[in-house]
């Protein structure tokens, strides 16, 4: 074939194309699976931190393994339950909170699934870890909040974010911010009630005020919204569990 010819400029042109393609597809795909086994080793950390556990996380020489071992051994059960807060069918780790966080918003609370993760300490203590989802100053806020067998002590929390403002919003994903939660409680006697992010600080001793974030008001106006509205559609369950 004549190489200075038309025809073979064409050709090699496209089979160039069609082995570039087929290489950057196979590249895509691969670090597809690794970020996907990344974000799910990720979303495993959160919810076993809220409990304080795998606390060696950073420290280990394989991350993903040393989370899926202590995800496998603390957290003994998960389920997914609807708005009246009876088991339903799920995969409570594939629930996406994102569209939990729409249908609550539009008040379409029949359409939802909300995950449960049982988790069993050491010492036989269980404790039930919920997720929560919110709209911060500059997109999205999550985390997982960890309450006592009573369905109302928080035993811990933890929070992330997209893009909230460093030094500033972004110190709710920080252990010394999630330490306030620790000991508080989400009902005041029989009345859900959430807890307030107070700006100026909250009173001594009150069970259901932590600090607000200092200079951090839209973020600490978010976070509070966002484990009210979060928290209460998993009032149903709650209530269920501490009849039984």
């Amino acid at each position: 074939m004549n190489t200075n010819s038309n025809t073979y400029t064409f050709i090699y042109a496209s089979v160039l194309v069609v082995l570039v393609a087929a290489v950057l597809a196979f590249v895509a795909g691969s670090l597809k699976t690794k970020q996907q086994s990344n974000i799910d080793t990720e979303k495993r950390l959160h919810i076993l931190q809220s409990a304080h556990l795998a606390t060696e996380a950073a420290k280990a020489s394989n991350k993903n393994d040393y989370v899926a071992s202590q995800f496998e051994q603390y957290i003994t059960r998960s389920y997914v339950v609807d708005y009246r807060g009876e088991i339903t069918d799920g995969n409570a780790f594939d629930i996406e909170m994102k569209q939990q966080y729409e249908l609550l918003k539009h008040k379409l609370k029949q359409e939802l699934r909300l995950p449960v993760f049982e988790c069993t300490l050491d010492d036989g203590t269980l404790l039930y870890v919920v997720p929560c989802y919110g709209l911060g100053l500059w997109g999205p806020i999550w985390g997982y909040v960890a309450l006592k067998d009573d369905c109302n002590t928080i035993y811990g929390v933890v929070f992330d974010h997209k893009g909230e403002t460093p030094g500033l919003g972004s110190q709710i994903a920080t252990e010394k911010y999630a330490r306030q939660f620790v000991g508080k409680q989400i009902f005041d006697k029989d009345k859900f009630v959430s807890v307030s992010v107070v700006k100026g600080g909250a009173r001594p001793n009150d069970l259901h005020a932590v600090d607000a974030i200092s200079g951090g008001t839209i973020t600490s106006n978010a976070l509070q919204d966002l484990l009210f509205m979060s928290l209460e559609a998993y009032v149903p369950f709650f209530e269920i569990k501490t009849k039984q």
